[in-house]
């Protein structure tokens, strides 16, 4: 154990000590209200550029499997937690939490007050913090964080997105479906869930740069197309508002014929390439229990949510674009479609990892639309 400091650039701080390495550490400070799934947490790459505090107070019970994980990595900035536990039990696990932050340089705290962590920012709204364990200087700590980059308005996509197109292929064994069609999956920061979901549901799934241009992507002659999840602000990633832009104005005309969908990032990033606008929330949305309301149905989903950004869609001049879902925390909006268009999408995570299974029938939703399309 390391003595070990967090630092916010309001000038709160609280000290704990460190359970994995020494060093310092820089990210926007969020919560995640999750009682469990730490392992999907830490490797989704919609968390890059952040550090996670678990609100839950005991975390690391149940080790590392290394079969939940979201990405090729370990995602977050640094990890905060009441608790590491010391001791784990599961028949799957293969090593401790702090052992797998351990080897992959992620510096993690315990022994900090989370609930007056949580309260604050709760209070204060999300802002930028640094965990060090070499310097324990307010003024030198507060210089830091002054010269630490915003996530506004900063491009953190690129830092997550696939370099080349490859096709995915691993699915879920216990979905049996028929699958048909070409999936083209743009990666703003993908989580392996949703790959294995549309494998489910899809007979070929193929990834994209967010950066691809749309003749490269209807290379392969897709019949759906999705914009995934991913991280920071949506205003930032030009190159995926402008293909989305591209996909829309080909449906409107006629010259493109393929359903299109939205996670997270990527219902943003077809809200702005709609018209809408984005604002960042006070504190975001981070976990497995946030009730979502279907405004067509009045069913309640209980959602898992990680994003700090939302897109207004009710002031369009496109007034095919409707409202689908709200958020019964705080009235923010959780999906749209188009009337006319086969586009729809979605603020929070059907694939729910980690999370309540609600919202999965999001996905054959997904393949109803492209098996409606193509019937014709």
């Amino acid at each position: 154990m390391r003595r070990a400091i967090l630092f916010l650039e309001d000038g709160f701080w609280l000290e704990g000590e460190s359970f994995t390495i020494r060093g310092e550490t820089i990210g926007e400070v969020v919560f995640n209200t999750s009682m469990s799934g730490y392992e999907e947490i830490l490797t989704d790459p919609s968390y890059r550029g952040q550090i996670v505090c678990m609100s839950y107070p005991l975390i690391g019970n149940y080790g590392i499997s290394g079969s939940d994980i979201e990405s090729r990595r370990v995602q977050v900035e640094g990890f905060i937690v009441r608790e590491n536990s010391q001791i784990y039990s599961n028949f799957q696990a293969k090593k401790s939490l702090s052992d797998y932050l351990r080897q992959n340089k992620i510096l993690a705290l315990e022994h900090i007050d989370t609930r007056a962590l949580v309260r604050h920012l709760r209070l204060k709204g999300l802002l930028k913090g640094i965990i060090s364990t070499e310097d324990f200087n307010f003024n030198s700590l507060r210089n830091k964080l002054a010269k630490a980059p915003s996530i506004v308005g900063r491009d953190l996509v690129r830092l997550v997105s696939c370099r080349q197109v490859h096709e995915w292929r691993e699915d879920w064994p216990q979905l049996k479906f028929e699958r048909k069609h070409t999936v083209a999956v743009i990666d703003c920061g993908i989580k392996h869930s949703i790959l294995r979901f549309l494998k489910s549901y899809f007979e070929k799934v193929v990834v994209f740069p967010y950066e691809s241009e749309l003749k490269d992507v209807l290379r392969i002659n897709p019949q759906a197309i999705l914009f995934s999840n991913g991280p920071g602000d949506p205003q930032a990633v030009e190159p995926a508002i402008e293909l989305a832009g591209k996909i829309i104005s080909g449906l409107r005309q006629g010259s493109l014929k393929l359903a299109v969908m939205g996670i997270c990032l990527g219902h943003q990033i077809l809200g702005l390439a709609l018209g809408g606008k984005s604002r960042k929330l006070k504190f975001g949305h981070h976990g497995g229990n946030h009730p979502v309301k279907d405004l067509a149905t009045g069913k309640i989903d209980i959602t898992a949510q990680n994003h700090n950004f939302i897109v207004d869609t009710q002031d369009l001049s496109d007034k095919d674009v409707v409202q689908t879902h709200i958020n019964l925390y705080d009235n923010t909006p959780e999906g749209l479609r188009h009337r006319r268009l086969p586009l729809f999408s979605v603020q929070f995570h059907p694939e729910a990892g980690p999370g309540p299974f609600d919202a999965q029938y999001i996905f054959s939703g997904f393949r109803k639309m492209t098996d409606k399309i193509f019937a014709k």
